[in-house]
């Protein structure tokens, strides 16, 4: 009788692991990560890092564009720290090199005019070089590729492949955002929700990039139009990480002593090539990944309705606002905006994700 029920119990109990199995990958919070992504470490690569190191998350991708620095070494940082966790089951898929309008020349005469610009990602005259020169690869260059795909249409496929399932978070420049629209107006509607870090309104701080122009941030900035059409895309929930909220953050060589005590990759790297740069070290896209991880990190938010000054005027590039009394009769997005934290959990969290043992991919098909 044991002979004959034998293999009926090895079929369910095979059944049952194979369902909690698919259950684990349907239960994951699937994001698709766009991202200037400068490194080695620093705010991009942190960023990138803590939504790959949350068990909760199925990155199905990381599409890069230029921003903080040149596409090219972008795509190279990520590659590389990629496979320094053990995570190249990862696609890394190349986006647009330049904005859509906004040009380095004409930016140079626009400062002769207005002023010049505190931050210009990849432009900044101290760091530039030519924009397919890797620069400085302290970790390594990668042996690993990106995929053949351009980041606009695997952004595309992954939203028709899971209808209203994904999360598009932007940590850069809208530019790739804009362009997936650009070739399929249902891009947004598909998408479960926006997450980016961007814009400012009101922030409080001395860091004097936001003295005199306190409503100029970089993301937004570089790429007023791109910024522009996916503020007005029809997505069903934005939300927004401001200026405002990140200058309440702190990157110091005791958050990145606590990193480096750990012994896991995703630490050890953190520990090698984290460091403090300038006066001001702001945690800026890291609380954005941190706060979609963990929503109730947030202890103050707000509805704004957010677009982005096309004038090309001294506020071109800057972030515009309204509540529901005076916003314009034009289409404008309702955006939750972030503007407080509990500053003590994020840090932790912070720690205990970079810390932690990298997940390990499902045996579910890659994108």
């Amino acid at each position: 009788m044991k002979l004959v029920r034998f293999p009926s119990v090895v079929a369910v109990a095979t059944l049952i692991l194979m369902t909690c199995l698919v259950s684990q990958s349907q239960d994951k919070r699937k994001i698709i990560i766009d991202q200037d992504a400068a490194g080695p470490a620093g705010t991009d690569q942190q960023a990138i890092l803590l939504l790959i190191q949350s068990p909760q998350t199925e990155v199905l991708g990381i599409t890069v564009v230029t921003g903080d620095a040149w596409l090219t070494e972008e795509v190279a940082h990520t590659l590389r720290m990629l496979e320094l966790i053990g995570r190249t089951d990862i696609p890394v898929l190349s986006g647009a090199e330049y904005p859509l309008v906004r040009t380095k020349d004409e930016t140079e005469q626009w400062e002769e005019r207005y002023g010049s610009v505190a931050w210009l990602g990849a432009w900044t005259p101290a760091l530039y070089h030519a924009p397919r020169e890797l620069g400085p690869m302290p970790e390594g260059k990668p042996t690993t590729k990106a995929a053949d795909e351009d980041a606009a249409h695997f952004l595309l496929r992954m939203v028709r492949k899971y209808p209203h399932e994904v999360t598009i978070y932007e940590g850069g420049p809208l530019t790739n955002l804009a362009l997936a629209i650009s070739i399929d107006p249902e891009f947004a509607s598909l998408a479960k929700e926006l997450v980016f870090m961007g814009a400012s309104l009101s922030p409080q701080t001395e860091d004097p990039e936001f003295t005199n122009t306190p409503r100029r941030e970089f993301n937004l900035w570089f790429d007023p139009e791109a910024a522009h059409i996916v503020l007005r895309a029809p997505w069903k929930k934005i939300v927004c990480t401001p200026v405002d909220i990140s200058v309440k953050t702190r990157m110091t060589n005791e958050l990145i002593d606590k990193v480096k005590a750990g012994n896991t990759p995703s630490a050890q790297y953190i520990g090698k090539y984290a460091h403090l740069r300038g006066s001001y070290n702001y945690l800026w896209d890291e609380l954005a990944s941190a706060a979609w991880l963990d929503p109730s990190l947030i202890t103050k938010k707000e509805n704004r309705y957010v677009d982005v000054n096309l004038d090309r005027g001294p506020g071109y590039g800057d972030t515009l606002t309204w509540t529901d009394w005076d916003k314009p009769k034009r289409e404008v997005q309702s955006v939750e905006v972030q503007f407080d934290l509990d500053t003590e959990r994020f840090y932790k969290l912070f720690v205990d994700l970079l810390t932690a043992p990298t997940p390990q991919p499902g045996k579910s098909s890659t994108p």
